[in-house]
Formats: C-alpha cells, sequence, structure tokens
C-alpha cells in the first residue's frame, strides 16, 4: 500500500504552510500539496507590514521562509495538482493526475483567485493590457497610464505599486467621492499620491483596442455620462473566487459562493477534512488570520487522529461499552460509574467514557454530539 500520511494539506499558501508547521512540530507525518507557487496568492504582494513580528517583506520572501520552517520541522511539500478526493472512511485519497496520496485526516487551504467581471472587451485583452497582478505585471506600464477596478485594500495598495511604474493611476470607484472600501491608512496614502487620480460614482462600461488596450469607456452611475479614457493598461482588483471547483461533486459543504462551510475548530462536513485560510468565509482575510487558520486546523487535525486512534485502538471490532456524556453533568458521570461496574461484571472487555465537550470527533463518529443525558452504546 502507498505510503499514508497522518496530514495532507492541500495549498501551500500562509494558511497551508503554518499548518504544516504545525503539523510536523507536533509528529504527524505532514505533506502539503501545492500546484502553483510557494505562497500562494500571498507570494504576489510586494509589500506585507502588518505581519507581527516582521515589520516589513515581500509576499514571496514570506512564502519562503515558511516553507523552509515547515520543512525544517519535517513536513514534506510536493508540486502536483489534486483534481479528484474521496473523502469519506479512515482513509482519505486524493487523486492528481499521475498519483494518489492517502491520508488520515486533509486541511484544504486552496485559496482564491481574482474574479472576472466578464466586462467586453476584459476577456479578449487578457495579457494584452488586462491584468489582476501588479507584482507581475505593473513593470510593463512604465511612463504609461493605465486605469484600476476596485476600491478596497488589495486595489488601493496595489494602485500604489503600479504608480511606482505608470505615470498615471487611475481608480474608478463606485462611490461618492473620498469613500473606499480599503483601510484607513492606505486611502490617506493614496489620496495624498500626485499620480493617483479617482474617477467617483463610476463603473467600466468597456475596454477598447486593437492589438493591446487603447482605451476604456467609463460610466458615470448618477449622470449616465459615458467617458472614454485613453490608457495602456487595466487592472482589476475586485474580490476572489474560492478554488474550491474539484470539490463541488463531493460530500463536501460549500455555500453559495463556493466558499467551504466549517465551524469554529475548522471542522468542515465530513469527519477529518479541516479548512483553513480565504478558502473559508470569515471577516478579515489577511496573511496573519490564514497562517492562524493554518495552526488553529493543525491542531484540530491533531485532536481528530488522537481520537480515531482510540477508536481503533480499543473501540473498532472489540467487544466494549462507551459511555458518552457531558462533563457539565456531575449525576451522568455517576451514572454511568454505576454501568460500568455491572457491565465489567458480564465479561465487557473494556468500558470507554467519551466526554462529548472534549471528545467531538468520537461523539460524532457516533452521531451522540447532541445528547442531554448520559448514553451508553455495547460495541460488540
Amino acid at each position: 500500500m502507498d505510503k499514508i500520511y497522518d496530514l495532507i494539506i492541500v495549498g501551500a499558501g500562509p494558511a497551508g504552510l503554518a499548518a504544516g508547521v504545525y503539523g510536523a512540530r507536533a509528529k504527524m507525518k505532514t505533506l502539503i500539496l501545492e500546484k502553483g507557487t510557494i505562497g500562494g496568492m500571498a507570494s504576489k504582494t510586494t509589500e506585507i507590514v502588518n505581519y507581527p513580528g516582521i515589520p516589513k517583506t515581500s509576499g514571496e520572501k514570506l512564502g519562503e521562509v515558511m516553507s523552509k520552517h515547515a520543512e525544517n520541522l519535517g513536513a514534506t511539500i510536493v508540486r502536483d495538482s489534486i483534481r479528484t478526493v474521496e473523502l469519506d472512511g479512515e482513509i482519505k485519497i486524493l487523486k492528481s493526475r499521475r498519483k494518489e496520496y492517502l491520508a488520515r485526516s486533509v486541511i484544504f487551504a486552496t485559496g482564491t483567485r481574482p474574479r472576472v467581471l466578464g466586462i467586453p472587451g476584459e476577456i479578449d485583452f487578457k495579457g494584452r493590457g488586462v491584468a489582476y497582478c501588479a507584482t507581475c505585471d505593473a513593470e510593463f506600464f512604465s511612463n504609461q497610464e493605465v486605469v484600476v477596478v476596485g476600491s478596497g485594500d488589495q486595489a488601493i495598495e496595489e494602485g500604489m505599486f503600479i504608480s511606482k511604474y505608470a505615470s498615471k493611476v487611475k481608480i474608478i470607484v463606485l462611490h461618492d467621492e473620498g469613500i473606499l472600501d480599503c483601510n484607513r491608512l492606505s486611502a490617506e496614502e493614496a489620496f495624498k499620491n500626485p499620480k493617483i487620480e479617482f474617477i467617483w460614482n463610476s463603473t467600466l462600461d468597456e475596454i477598447i483596442g486593437d492589438e493591446s488596450v487603447e482605451k476604456v469607456k467609463v460610466k458615470n452611475l448618477k449622470t449616465g455620462d459615458m467617458t472614454d479614457i485613453p490608457c495602456k493598461g487595466v487592472f482589476f482588483f475586485v474580490g476572489m473566487i474560492p478554488n474550491t471547483e474539484f470539490l463541488e461533486e463531493t460530500e463536501l459543504k460549500l455555500d453559495k459562493r463556493g466558499h467551504i462551510e466549517c465551524d469554529s475548530l475548522l471542522n468542515s462536513s465530513i469527519s477529518g477534512v479541516f479548512v483553513a485560510g480565504d478558502v473559508r468565509e470569515k471577516y478579515l482575510k489577511q496573511v496573519i488570520t490564514a497562517a492562524a487558520d493554518g495552526a488553529v486546523a493543525a491542531v484540530a487535525a491533531e485532536k481528530y487522529l488522537e481520537e480515531m486512534n482510540i477508536y481503533i485502538n480499543r473501540i473498532k471490532d472489540k467487544n466494549v461499552a462507551i459511555g458518552f456524556w457531558n462533563s457539565l453533568d456531575s449525576d451522568g458521570l455517576k451514572y454511568l460509574s454505576e454501568k460500568e461496574k455491572e457491565l465489567r461484571e458480564n465479561n465487557i472487555d473494556d468500558f470507554i467514557y467519551v466526554d462529548i465537550r472534549k471528545n467531538k470527533h468520537l461523539a460524532k463518529f457516533f452521531n451522540k454530539e447532541n445528547i442531554d443525558s448520559p448514553e451508553l452504546v455495547i460495541n460488540k
């Protein structure tokens, strides 16, 4: 049989790499699979200035440091793209085009990708003036005018980066003058940038050109007026889409936008499968929250494996009694203690106490996670 990992992490962005650090440090046999760039979307970020303890770095450098940290602790990183998965059962199966990977637990940290609006000309001029990554493409527009679509953190911060190269950056914003969706510090810096100009109350209506982008047509939402703006580049920063297409045919629950649903401990709808990073819906999607997710998911996976070891070594195929109880219920413990004496006299091999508050995976495995009073299961 192929090697069975304790933990396979799909995705090597900050969430996946942090999970790798925690997984390997917990002595779990840990594999990280990444189909693209180590560091994920964060590797495209030129400047990261809000990661505690590291005043200033790039996403690429942070990804390198985090991957080395995980590898030094024992995690293995492999470049491969998972296409299908089988997540039910004790052993999870992940398949790429050429190989099959087996794991006792899985963390999906597959991140997101830029949203495509489908504006006329957007797809036609992709790579010929239309771009989604400032780090990758800003240099190609040195001393030229470009427009940016969006007003969130990414749009404004990337717009400022583009202004280092472009002669003019015109940011198209839906809102009234002075209102941006980004953080206050970035907004203040953008307002002071002499190369940045804001086009308020407007949307991009069309991208026009011949071989490459030559101009855009912009619509004022209040007046309905259409204006042509000459430019050589159009950068889109209007949201992200979860990378979960390969999970759509599984039993894993996704929300309407494709995020993987999970609880506060990052358990997905399938036992042994966890979620970390931007692929889940959450209030703040930043490198630090992705890394925190990775830590929580890896610790949760470790706890899951501990409980599954109890099941495999003490319950599965054995003549045992399992007493499910809530540790807040002292009477429940007294009741189970009396049952234990009684059952042991009847040749039960073992009696196992399962606190449904602490042993959530075992409780869920036996469908006892929501009981109000102690219950017994005789496993023969």
